[in-house]
C-alpha cells in the first residue's frame, strides 16, 4: 500500500504548466516528469537564439535555416544578443524543434519547444523504431534528473491513456478552429492566434 494517496503522490513530481501555452521541460523539478501526446507527425525545425532589450526582457528569435551572426543582428533589431557560454561578445544559436502537444496535466494543447539535444536524440531514436511507426498513437513522458549542468532528461513512449483520445481530439480541433499555426514561431508570433 502506498504511503500517499495517488493524487498527492502524482503532484510531488510534476510541474504546473501554465506558462502561456508552452511546455517548458527545463522548469521540471529534479525528479519531475510530464506526460503528453504529440499532435503532429513532424516538428517544426530550425535555429533559435535569444535577445535581450534595454529593459532586460528576453525574447527568442527563430530561423528556418542556420543564420549568420549578421542575420541574427539584423533580426534582433532593438534587442542585443544574449551572451553565450563563451562569455562577453558571444551568442548561442541552437537547433530547435517545436511541436503541438496535448499536455495531460494541463488538459490542453501546448507547444513543446526544445533545444536540448539529448531529448531530440531520444525522440529521433524512438521515431525510427518499427514499434512506434505511428508516433501519434503513443503518449510520451519526459523526466528530469539533476540540476544545471548535471541535468539529464529521459524520454519514454508509454501506451495511450485509456479514454483520453476523445479529449485529445477535442482540444486539437478547438485549437485548430481558433487558428493554431506553429509556423508563427518563426516570425515571433503566437502559434495559438493570428496577430
Amino acid at each position: 500500500m502506498a504511503f500517499f494517496s495517488k493524487k498527492f503522490s502524482s503532484n510531488l513530481n510534476t510541474v504546473s504548466n501554465t506558462s502561456g501555452g508552452y511546455l517548458q521541460v527545463s522548469k521540471l523539478p529534479d525528479g519531475g516528469s510530464v506526460r503528453f501526446a504529440l499532435l503532429a507527425p513532424e516538428p517544426l525545425e530550425g535555429y533559435e537564439t535569444w535577445g535581450i532589450n534595454s529593459e532586460g526582457q528576453q525574447k527568442p528569435f527563430r530561423f528556418l535555416t542556420q543564420p549568420t551572426p549578421e542575420d541574427v543582428v539584423v533580426e534582433l533589431g532593438e534587442y542585443e544578443p544574449r551572451e553565450g557560454k563563451g562569455g562577453p561578445g558571444t551568442m548561442e544559436v541552437k537547433e530547435f524543434m517545436a511541436a503541438p502537444i496535448y499536455n495531460f496535466e494541463a488538459g490542453a494543447v501546448q507547444v513543446l519547444s526544445l533545444t536540448q539535444k539529448s531529448i531530440m536524440r531520444e525522440f529521433d531514436q524512438i521515431s525510427q523504431m518499427d514499434e512506434y511507426d505511428d508516433i501519434l498513437a503513443w503518449d510520451f513522458s519526459i523526466s528530469r534528473k539533476g540540476v544545471e549542468l548535471l541535468t539529464r532528461y529521459t524520454v519514454r513512449p508509454v501506451p495511450r491513456k485509456k479514454g483520453s483520445q476523445e479529449h485529445i481530439d477535442a482540444a486539437w480541433i478547438e485549437a485548430a478552429e481558433a487558428g493554431f499555426d506553429i509556423n508563427r514561431l518563426i516570425t515571433g508570433g503566437n502559434p495559438f492566434k493570428a496577430a
